[in-house]
C-alpha cells in the first residue's frame, strides 16, 4: 500500500511560529501598559509622605526626658507635597513633639526658600526648631554684598522670621532638671584658639584698608565679626556642659564608625563636651539612595556605589556604641546626575522618641 504524504508535515511548525507571533505582540500590547504602572504606582510613592516613629533608649536618660521626642526632618530639597504642603499636613495630623530638628539640604533649586517656609507654617509656635544647613544649601552666612546689611543671606533671614534657630553653636534645651544639648557635629574638632586667631589676622587685614573698603570687603568684615563672636561664644558654651547631659549631635552627612572611633580616642574623659558622651547623631544626605528596588535597597549612591547596605544611607545604627539615625529624605538631590526623582522611595519624616526603658 502506497503511503500518503502528510499534507501538514509542517503544522507543528507553524502553530509554533504564531504562538511566537502572539506572544510578541501580547508583549508589545502589555510592556507599555506595565510601564505605565508602574509609573503611576511609583508616583504615588514618590509623593506619599511617611511618618516613621522610632523609639530609643538611652539608658542614662535624665528621668525628666523620658518621652522627649525629637521631629527630624532631611533633604527637603524644595520638594512640595501638594498645595502648602498639604500631604505633609496630613500626614503629621495632630502629632505632638518636643523639638523639630532639620539636617540640612532643606532649600530647592536655586535657593528656594518658599517650600520650607510652607513647611515651618504647619508646625506649631511654641515648638522649638532647629536647622543645620546641607551641601546644597550653602552657609546661612553672607561673605558678599547682597540686599541688606544682614550678616545672614536672604532665604536665612526669612528663616528666622518663621522662628527657626539656624544653629552653629550649641542650643540648650531643658525640661525640669533635664538638660538636652543640640550640637553641629563639626564644632567637637574644631580648633576654636586657631580658627579665632585666623579670623583676628583677617579681620586686622581688612581693617588696615578701612578707607577704601568695597561692599564686599564690609560684607566680609561683617562675617568675620559675627564668626569672632560665635567662637567666643561656643567657648562659653563648652563650660556649661555636663556628662551627664544629653548630647544630640547633628550633621548633614553621616558620620562612620572610624570618625566617631577617632573622636572618642582623642577626647579626655573629664571633657563633658566631646562625642565621648553623644547620646544621639542625627544625620540625612543620601535621600535613602533616591532609587530604591523593592527588597533590596538602593541601586547606586555616588559616594558609596552600587548596592550599598541600608544602614549606611538610612536607618538607625550604632557607630562604637552611639545610635545614628539617617532620615531617608524627602525630595531628591542633585547630585544623583543619572537619577532624577526617586523611585521606589517614599519621602520620610521620623519622630524619635528617647526613653529609659528597654525595649523587650
Amino acid at each position: 500500500m502506497r503511503r500518503e504524504r502528510n499534507q501538514y508535515i509542517f503544522a507543528s511548525e507553524l502553530n509554533r511560529r504564531n504562538r511566537s507571533h502572539h506572544f510578541r505582540n501580547a508583549v508589545l500590547i502589555l510592556l507599555p501598559l506595565l510601564i505605565i504602572l508602574l509609573w503611576a504606582f511609583n508616583a504615588t510613592i514618590a509623593r506619599s509622605v511617611l511618618l516613621h516613629e522610632e523609639k530609643l533608649t538611652i539608658l542614662d536618660l535624665p528621668p525628666d526626658l523620658e518621652n522627649f521626642s525629637i521631629l527630624h526632618i532631611s533633604d527637603l530639597h524644595g520638594a512640595r507635597f501638594g498645595e502648602e504642603q498639604k500631604g505633609i499636613k496630613n500626614v503629621l495630623g495632630d502629632t505632638r513633639y518636643s523639638c523639630v530638628v532639620m539636617t540640612g539640604d532643606m532649600l530647592g533649586e536655586d535657593g528656594d526658600v518658599e517650600p520650607l517656609l510652607e513647611l515651618i507654617r504647619l508646625m506649631p509656635h511654641d515648638v522649638p526648631k532647629y536647622l543645620i544647613p546641607g551641601d546644597t544649601d550653602g552657609s546661612f552666612i553672607e561673605t558678599r554684598a547682597h540686599s541688606s546689611l544682614s550678616v545672614y543671606t536672604d532665604w536665612a533671614e526669612k528663616v528666622q522670621a518663621a522662628g527657626v534657630i539656624l544653629l552653629d553653636k550649641p542650643a540648650l534645651i531643658t525640661r525640669e532638671k533635664g538638660r538636652l544639648w543640640l550640637v553641629p557635629e563639626e564644632l567637637y574638632a574644631l580648633d576654636l584658639r586657631g580658627m579665632q586667631s585666623t579670623l583676628e589676622q583677617q579681620a586686622d587685614e581688612l581693617g588696615r584698608r578701612a578707607a577704601s573698603l568695597t561692599a564686599d570687603d564690609a560684607a566680609r568684615m561683617r562675617s568675620l565679626e559675627y564668626e569672632k563672636q560665635r567662637i567666643e561664644s561656643v567657648k562659653e558654651i563648652k563650660k556649661e556642659f555636663t556628662t551627664e547631659d544629653v548630647q544630640v549631635v547633628l550633621t548633614h552627612t553621616p558620620l562612620s564608625e572610624d570618625y566617631v572611633a577617632d573622636m572618642i580616642a582623642w577626647s579626655e574623659k573629664d571633657d563633658a563636651f566631646s562625642m565621648r558622651y553623644a547620646s544621639l547623631i542625627l544625620a540625612g544626605h543620601y535621600n535613602g539612595g533616591q532609587w530604591r528596588i523593592p527588597f533590596v535597597g538602593a541601586i547606586y549612591v555616588p559616594e558609596l556605589g552600587w548596592l550599598p547596605k541600608d544602614n549606611l544611607i538610612q536607618g538607625l545604627s550604632y557607630l562604637s556604641g552611639i545610635p545614628q539615625y539617617i532620615s531617608p529624605g524627602m525630595g531628591s538631590d542633585p547630585h544623583y546626575e543619572h537619577q532624577p526623582g526617586r523611585i521606589f522611595n517614599n519621602p520620610v519624616i521620623t519622630k524619635i522618641t528617647l526613653t529609659r526603658k528597654a525595649e523587650r
